[in-house]
């Protein structure tokens, strides 16, 4: 088991076997959470950036294509539903 201090500022340094084991990065988000057991860091998941042309048309469609203002107001219904939701 390996130990490390909370410094003045209430930062932890993970220890670097830790990072490489669990493949962190400078800059990676973590959640942190109160259990009974103490103190609980998880990693937030993160994507591979991609370019456009990469994933252009990876997905399959069958219909009609939808006009924009279709597209806007499947958008707009959405965000509706996500602001009741809060």
């Amino acid at each position: 088991m390996e130990t490390t201090r909370l410094s003045s500022k209430g930062q932890v340094v993970i220890p670097k076997s830790v990072r490489v084991h669990c493949k962190l990065e400078p800059g990676d988000e973590f959640s942190v959470e109160e259990t009974d057991e103490g103190i609980l860091l998880k990693p937030l998941s993160t994507f591979v950036g991609t370019e456009l042309d990469q994933v252009f048309g990876c997905l399959a469609f069958s219909g009609r294509p939808r006009t924009l203002e279709e597209m806007e107001a499947g958008i707009r219904k959405r965000a509706e539903q996500f602001r009741a939701r809060r």
